[in-house]
Parts: C-alpha cells; sequence; structure tokens
C-alpha cells in the first residue's frame, strides 16, 4: 500500500529559513567545520528538503499530488551493465591521476554498445582527473562520498572551437578550454549518485582570470553540445572554472535535485545556463556562485543572430540561492531568441537582483512570454530589473541597428523584505519594451534614505497591486490587452 507524504510550500520556505537564516546558527549545529564545508552543508540540507516533498513516487511514497514536475520530459534509465571506475585502475586517493582509467572506461562504453547503455559507477573516494569526454547510453553514477575533481595543471588543458553563436571564446578571441566534463552529439546520458561531488578546482582559473593571464576562455565545469535525452540530478558541483552546468543546442533536458557552490567572488560561475536549447527542466536545486544562479540564453550578437537558434519551453522550478549578481535571467546573450520560459517557486537571499531580463544594442532577437510568479526576495540590491543596455560585444561587426524585441514579461507573486530598490525598467528608445505585466508585487525597503523608488523609460505594460507604486508608464497604460500573454 503506498502512501503519500506531503509537506506544504510554506512548510518548506519556512524550513529553508530556518537552515539558511545565519552562519552563526549552522555553526552551533557543525562548529568544527570551516566555512566552506559549512556552506556544503547547508547545500545538502536544502537539498534534503526538496528531496523530501518533492521527490517522485518511489517505495512507499508517492509525490504530493499538487506539486507540479516537467522531469518526464526525460525518462530515466535504468542500466542492466554495470562498470566500475576501479575495473580500469582508478584510484580514489586524491593524488593519483585517473584521466585513462575514465577515458578507458568511456572508450568501453562506446565500442562494446551494450544494449540499454552502461552505468559506469565511482565509489567512494577522491579521483583526480583531467577533463574527459562523456558518451551516448552511459550513465556517470557517483556514491556517495565520491569526488571526481579537476587537476589544476592548465597548461594541458585541451581547446576546442568557440561556438558558432558567439564566434569567438566568451571572455577572449579565439578557442575556448573544453569543459572539466564533455558530451558532443550524444543523446541518453545521466549524471548522478547520491550526492556525490564534481569538483572544478576552479581557484587557480578565477586568479588567472583576476591576473589577466588567461590565454583563452575558462572551461565550463560540465557541458553538452548537439545533444538530447539528458539529465543530470543528485549530484553536488563545486568551484567551476567558469559556468557550472551549460546545456548548448540541446533538446530535452533535465536538471533537477543538484547543489552548485562557488565563493560570492569567484568570477562567472553561473549556476545553469540553458542555450539555444529546447525542452529543458530545471528544478528543485539549491545554487549558491559568484554568477547568475540561473541564466537563459541563445548566442552573442552577429554571431547569434546568424545561427539563429532560440531557447524555447525552459522550465524553472523551486530553485533557492544566493549570488552578488541575478537569480533568475534571461540573457543577456538572447540573439537567436528567447521565448516560453517559466520560473516559479523562487526563493533569493543576499542577492543583487532578483530577476533579471538583460539584452543590448546590437543584440538583435527577441525575449518574449517569460512568466516569473511565486518569489521570495529577501536582502537585495534590486528586485526586478528589465534592460536594453546590459552586456558587452564581442568585436565591432556588430551591427547598431539590431535592437531586440522584448514583449510579454508577466511577473506575479512577488514578496521581498529588504530591498534597496524594488525595480528598474529601461527598453531601448527605437525598440520599446512592451506587454511588461507586474502584477501582486510587495518588495519591502531598508530603512533609512537607502531605499530608491522605481525608475523606468521606453516601456509599456499594465500593473496590479504593486508596493511600492511602479513607474506611471505601467500604472497609465494599465488594461487587459496589454498584458495578455500567451504560453
Amino acid at each position: 500500500m503506498k502512501t503519500s507524504l506531503y509537506i506544504s510550500t510554506a512548510t518548506v520556505y519556512n524550513l529553508q529559513l530556518a537552515v539558511r537564516s545565519s552562519n552563526t546558527e549552522v555553526s552551533e549545529f557543525f562548529p568544527k567545520l570551516s566555512d566552506k564545508y559549512r556552506m556544503k552543508m547547508f547545500g545538502c540540507l536544502l537539498s534534503l528538503l526538496c528531496f523530501l516533498v518533492m521527490a517522485p513516487s518511489m517505495n512507499s511514497w508517492s509525490a504530493a499530488t499538487d506539486v507540479e514536475t516537467c522531469a518526464g520530459t526525460v525518462a530515466m534509465r535504468y542500466r542492466n551493465d554495470k562498470i566500475s571506475i576501479t575495473d580500469f585502475g582508478g584510484v580514489g586517493d586524491g593524488r593519483t591521476l585517473n584521466t585513462l582509467a575514465f577515458r578507458a572506461a568511456i572508450f568501453r562504453i562506446q565500442h562494446l554498445r551494450r544494449r540499454g547503455g552502461t552505468l559506469l559507477y565511482i565509489p567512494p573516494g577522491v579521483y583526480l582527473t583531467e577533463s574527459f569526454n562523456l558518451t551516448s547510453h552511459m550513465t556517470l553514477y557517483l556514491a556517495g562520498g565520491a569526488v571526481i575533481k579537476a587537476t589544476q595543471n592548465t597548461w594541458n588543458w585541451p581547446l576546442i572551437a568557440p561556438l558558432p553563436s558567439y564566434g569567438r571564446g566568451r571572455e577572449l578571441p579565439g578557442g575556448r578550454y573544453i569543459s572539466f566534463i564533455h558530451g558532443d552529439g550524444v543523446r541518453d546520458v545521466v549524471i548522478t549518485g547520491e550526492n556525490g561531488t564534481i569538483d572544478g578546482q576552479g581557484d587557480v582559473w578565477w586568479n588567472m582570470w583576476r591576473q589577466k593571464t588567461l590565454r583563452f576562455t575558462r572551461p565550463n565545469l560540465i557541458e553538452f553540445m548537439h545533444s538530447r535525452h539528458i539529465i543530470i540530478s543528485n549530484v553536488i558541483f563545486q568551484n567551476s572554472p567558469f559556468w557550472n552546468i551549460h546545456p548548448v543546442y540541446c533538446s530535452n533536458v533535465v536538471i533537477r535535485y543538484v547543489t552548485i557552490l562557488a565563493p560570492h567572488d569567484s568570477p562567472n560561475t553561473d549556476g545553469i545556463d540553458p542555450d539555444s536549447s529546447s525542452n529543458v527542466c530545471i528544478e528543485d536545486s539549491y545554487i549558491s556562485t559568484g554568477d547568475d544562479l540561473v541564466a537563459v540564453k541563445s548566442g552573442w550578437d552577429e554571431y547569434g543572430i546568424a545561427y539563429g537558434r532560440p531557447s524555447s519551453g525552459i522550465t524553472i522550478r523551486r530553485i533557492t540561492g544566493s549570488s552578488p549578481f541575478a537569480g533568475i535571467a534571461i540573457g543577456s546573450e538572447a540573439s537567436g531568441g528567447v521565448e516560453n520560459v517559466l520560473a516559479e517557486h523562487i526563493n533569493l537571499y543576499s542577492m543583487g537582483i532578483g530577476i533579471h531580463v538583460k539584452t543590448n544594442i546590437g543584440r538583435g532577437g527577441f525575449i518574449k512570454n517569460i512568466t516569473v510568479s511565486d518569489v521570495y526576495l529577501e536582502n537585495v540590491r534590486t528586485g526586478i530589473k528589465i534592460s536594453g543596455n546590459v552586456g558587452d560585444h564581442p568585436d565591432d561587426k556588430f551591427n547598431p541597428n539590431a535592437l531586440p524585441l522584448v514583449s510579454g514579461i508577466r511577473i506575479n507573486q512577488v514578496w521581498g523584505v529588504k530591498v534597496q530598490q524594488p525595480g528598474l525598467i529601461h527598453g531601448i528608445r527605437n525598440s520599446p519594451f512592451t506587454g511588461i505585466c507586474l502584477s501582486n508585487i510587495s518588495l519591502q525597503g531598508v530603512p533609512g534614505p537607502t531605499t530608491t523608488p522605481w525608475k523606468c523609460s521606453d516601456v509599456s505594460g499594465g500593473a496590479s497591486g504593486v508596493s511600492p507604486s511602479p513607474c506611471v508608464e505601467l500604472i497609465s497604460t494599465h488594461d487587459s490587452g496589454s498584458c495578455s500573454i500567451s504560453y
């Protein structure tokens, strides 16, 4: 007989608040842990809370009937064929280099082609390795206590071509360093386990960025290109050299029950960046990094316009996190277009910006049919920002007449405390933002003169139940027609 485990969303939020309320309280529970490992423990606790509430049916549990999920986009595969990294000479002592072991194991999976694919098991231990490529029909399974750790020898790191929708490396002209774990043209791949860790040891890359000694763009932690039917779940990702999880030119991707950690001063360590991809599900995860937690992208200026592949059908649900930058971001590289994005039940603490839609002159493309709802913000510099003057250009060949079209953005049910500025919406003079619809929003400021009012320009839409009152551009045009969105 199945029983149903149900905990309300409000209860989860209260539990999360209790867990993350202050480092002092966490210290009382874990007095002998360093700040780094307290943060890791904190992320694990939040992931556990999400798991208890949102986990799908298994054994005697069934998920609460009112909890929506998009995880059915990709079916989890059971692999009859199982191998261990130790079968190929893998040693988890934290010192031995395991690159050949990983490459040999994946070569075996690729060429033997067992029916139903193969699971590569990583037992407890610390497995130091250089970058490696995944193959189709495989599961990379990390046991509890297993760590796949990137070597910090940057001189032998392989280079690959720039993404065609970017035209060059995101940081520097030319190629880019391959991601630590990479998949190109693969399908039916799962990265999962018992909350083992993938550690990019990114501090050496961050220091090169700070010292301006990088030769090429830093590697992502995980990148899938031209791939489909991908699942990433129940893994801790930490200290990425650059972006953490980057599905680009992909379809049918599920990312859930993950914890992503990086210091708040680590540069450009975005959490999850779906890029020119479709049918992407991001759910039930904790992210604390040095840049945007989730950023939807689709290419950069003239290169993204020419490649012309939008991001569409992106669902972001039940994400908790902290960052000096944005919680949920669209852009700024959105030249291929972004449409049909749903983000809901988001908890953000100690943020630079809560919700950020960002583009620029020369980007071209479009951003439309974006829905964000049920968001809690605490200690945030700017609650909502929709801006047409954000982001740099890859070179001087961009077309200044390539103006992005931004329309149909609905933000509702947002509650914030300690928000310094409630909102900033600046469209583009020759391409104003339209259909910007705000409803049921309360963004309480901080005591004293530091709180600033809404600021808007080149925007039209409507507002209802927004406190403090938004700019007159929204109030004066409030009608049902200006707030229609077909998602």
